[in-house]
């Protein structure tokens, strides 16, 4: 018995935009639109990438790094990943093998 079941973890920043909607907004509207099983955005105290930009919150402005937590199925995760080849400001995305071990499993098969 295979597990295929994902944890689809998107990183970007709360100052990425896609036209007039903050990226984080439209990857999460676009993963319930693809009826993915949810997802969860996560807004980091403090983070940094490759560029050593740090993010965090200033007094007239946030920048913080954000991260869209998405776990469901392999392939549905794969088709998404590749949907969202439009959006700039979408920096690194990691996918993992994770087991569901409690809570609700709708939408996403315990394999």
């Amino acid at each position: 018995m295979t597990n295929d079941t994902k944890l689809l973890r998107i990183y970007t920043d709360e100052a990425a935009y896609f036209g007039d909607r903050k990226v984080f907004e439209v990857v999460a509207s676009r993963a319930r639109d693809a009826k993915l099983s949810g997802a969860t955005v996560l807004e980091a105290l403090l983070g940094f990438g490759p560029s050593a930009h740090v993010h965090r919150r200033h007094v007239l402005e946030s920048d913080r790094a954000v991260v869209v937590e998405i776990i469901d199925l392999e392939a549905p995760l794969r088709a998404f990943v590749a949907s969202l080849g439009d959006i700039p400001g979408i920096g690194l995305m990691t996918l993992e093998a994770v087991e569901i071990v409690g809570g609700s499993r709708k939408g996403v098969s315990a394999a």
